[in-house]
C-alpha cells in the first residue's frame, strides 16, 4: 500500500563546526545510536566493521552477527540493487535519501528504511536505519480491516440484491410509503399493473390517490393502526380503475424514520388463482425440455418434453430423482453447470449430452437459471435437443483452415476422452502439419525441410514414417 506525503522541508545547521564541535567518539555514536534503531559503519568496500542496534526487535532477528560481513549479503534479493545504488551514489557524493530496503530472518522479513552517508576521506559510509516492524504491522491490520469492510459491504450488496430481486418480482403490488405524509417512496412493477398506472408514476404521490373514494378512509384506518401496532388485519379495498384487492400495511424505522410497506393482493391471487396459468400451459406444449429442481439437483417438476427426451412415463416418476442420472457427462458437466450457477446465477448455452433412462445418448444445449428464495431457492433448467441441427457446411481446405477445424473437433472431445490423450492428439496434428508444410517449402527436399525443421535428417525419416508421409521406398 501506498502512502501519499507531502514533501517534507529539512533546515540544517546553521553553524555545525561551532554548535557540535568538542563532541567526543562516545558522545558522536551516542548520538547516532539515538537517532536510529541500527547505525552500520562500513568501509570503502561495503563491508560492516561496526553496528549498534537499539530496537529490541532487531536485535531478536540475529543483527548482531552481521560484522565483518559485507552489507549487500544481509538483504533480499531484491533489495541488492537498492544497496549498490546507496553505496554509488555516497562514493560520488551524490545526495543522500531513505531507501526501504528488506533483510532474511526467520520468520519473514524485516523491513528497515536506510540512509547513507559519507564519514571521511578514507571511503567509510556510516548508514542509519529505522526499523519498519511496527509500520509494517500496522499497514497489514489496515489492511485486513479495509478488507473486512469490503467483504462486509460486499455481503450488503448482496442482501440488497437478493431483495430487491424479491421487491421487483412479487406478484403483489408492494409499496413503500412515508408514514407522517402518507406519500408513495418507492413501488414495485406490479403496482402498475394491478393499478393501471405508468410504472414510477406514482411515486412521490399520496396513497389515497390509487383508491376508489368509497374505499379511502377504510384504508387510511388501517395505516394509523399499522404506525400504532406491528401489523394490521387486511382489508377488502376497492382501487381507482374499480378492481378490488385485499390492503394490508405493517411498520418499520430505518434511518430514525418511519415508513409503513403496504401490500395490494388481487383477488385472483388471494383465492388461489393461478396467475401464471398461460406460461404454465406453454411450458407444457413447448418443444424444448424443461426442469425444475432443488439445490440437490432433484427434479421437483419437468414438462413432458423432458419426459419424451428421457423415455420416463409421468411427472410423478421423475419428481424427486436426480438430474444427473439424466443430464450431463459422469462427474464433469454438473460440476460446471453448478459453479457457473453459483458464481453468476445464469448459464447459456452450455453443450452436454441427455442419457434416457434406457441408456439412449443425445446432444443437448443446456441454458439454466438461479431462482432465489430466503426459504427454498430452485434451479430451473432449459435443455433443447441438438442432434438434428444440420452441420457446418465445410471450409477451404487451406492449412489454417485444416487447423481450425481440427481444433474445434478436438475440443469436442473434452469429457468424452482423457485429457493427456487430447493433448497428444493435438500435438501429433501440430507436428504433421509442420512437416508438411516444411516438405512443401523445400519443394519435397527433405535435407532442406530437417534443417528447417531443426531435425535430424533420420528423425524426420522417423516422423515421416509415423504419419505416413512422402514416399520413403525410395
Amino acid at each position: 500500500m501506498t502512502i501519499l506525503s507531502s514533501p517534507s522541508v529539512t533546515l540544517p545547521f546553521r553553524r555545525p563546526e561551532t554548535a557540535l564541535d568538542g563532541l567526543t567518539a562516545e558522545a558522536t555514536a551516542g548520538v547516532v545510536s539515538a537517532a536510529s534503531d541500527i547505525a552500520l559503519v562500513l568501509d570503502r568496500d561495503g563491508v560492516i566493521r561496526d553496528l549498534s542496534v537499539s530496537s529490541n526487535d532487531l536485535a531478536r532477528n540475529g543483527i548482531g552477527d552481521w560484522m565483518d560481513r559485507p552489507w549487500i549479503e544481509t538483504v533480499t534479493g531484491e533489495s541488492r540493487h537498492k544497496v549498490s545504488e546507496m553505496l554509488a551514489d555516497t562514493a560520488a557524493g551524490k545526495p543522500a535519501r531513505w531507501r526501504e530496503i528488506n533483510h532474511p530472518a526467520d520468520d519473514g522479513e524485516v523491513p528497515i528504511r536506510y540512509f547513507a552517508f559519507s564519514a571521511g576521506s578514507d571511503g567509510r559510509v556510516i548508514v542509519l536505519g529505522r526499523d519498519l516492524q511496527g509500520s509494517a504491522v500496522l499497514q497489514q491490520r489496515l489492511i485486513q480491516v479495509q478488507q473486512s469492510v469490503e467483504r462486509d459491504y460486499l455481503r450488503l450488496r448482496q442482501a440488497e440484491a437478493r431483495y430487491r430481486l424479491l421487491f421487483q418480482s412479487a406478484a403483489e403490488a408492494v409499496l413503500i410509503l412515508d408514514a407522517p405524509t402518507r406519500k408513495i417512496r418507492e413501488a414495485n412493477p406490479a403496482v402498475a399493473r394491478i393499478t393501471g398506472r405508468e410504472e414510477g408514476s406514482v411515486v412521490g404521490q399520496s396513497f389515497t390517490t390509487l383508491l376508489d373514494a368509497s374505499s379511502a378512509a377504510a384504508a387510511i384506518d388501517i395505516l394509523d393502526s399499522a404506525t400504532s401496532s406491528s401489523g394490521s388485519e387486511a382489508i377488502k379495498v376497492r382501487l381507482a380503475n374499480g378492481d378490488s384487492c385485499l390492503l394490508s400495511a405493517s411498520m418499520f424505522r430505518h434511518d430514525r424514520t418511519s415508513s409503513l410497506l403496504v401490500r395490494l393482493t388481487p383477488d385472483a391471487i388471494a383465492q388461489g388463482i393461478d396467475p401464471n396459468a398461460t406460461l404454465t400451459a406453454v411450458l407444457s406444449r413447448i418443444s424444448d425440455a424443461f426442469v425444475v429442481t432443488d439445490t440437490d439437483l432433484r427434479i421437483l417438476t419437468a414438462n413432458p418434453a423432458f419426459l419424451d427426451l428421457t423415455h420416463l412415463a409421468s411427472r410423478e416418476e421423475a419428481t424427486n430423482l436426480p438430474l444427473d442420472r439424466f443430464l450431463g457427462r459422469p462427474q464433469i458437466d454438473l460440476k460446471i453447470m453448478l459453479a457457473q450457477l453459483r458464481d453468476h446465477g445464469a448459464l447459456r448455452n452450455f453443450a452436454t449430452v441427455v442419457r434416457s433412462q434406457f441408456g439412449d445418448q443425445e446432444d443437448v444445449e443446456v441454458t439454466a437459471v438461479v431462482v432465489p428464495d430466503d426459504t427454498r431457492p430452485t434451479y430451473g433448467f432449459s435443455i433443447r435437443n441438438v442432434a438434428r441441427r444440420t452441420p457446418p457446411v465445410p471450409v477451404a481446405p487451406a492449412i489454417g483452415g485444416a487447423v481450425s477445424q481440427s481444433v474445434e473437433q478436438l475440443t469436442h472431445l473434452i469429457g468424452r476422452v482423457p485429457m493427456k490423450d487430447i493433448v497428444r492428439e493435438s500435438t501429433d496434428l501440430i507436428e504433421k502439419l509442420c512437416i508438411e508444410a516444411a516438405l512443401t517449402l523445400t519443394s519435397d527436399n527433405r535435407a532442406s525441410a530437417a534443417d528447417v525443421l531443426g531435425l535430424s535428417r533420420q528423425s524426420l525419416y522417423s516422423k515421416l514414417r509415423r504419419y505416413g508421409l512422402g514416399d520413403l521406398d525410395d
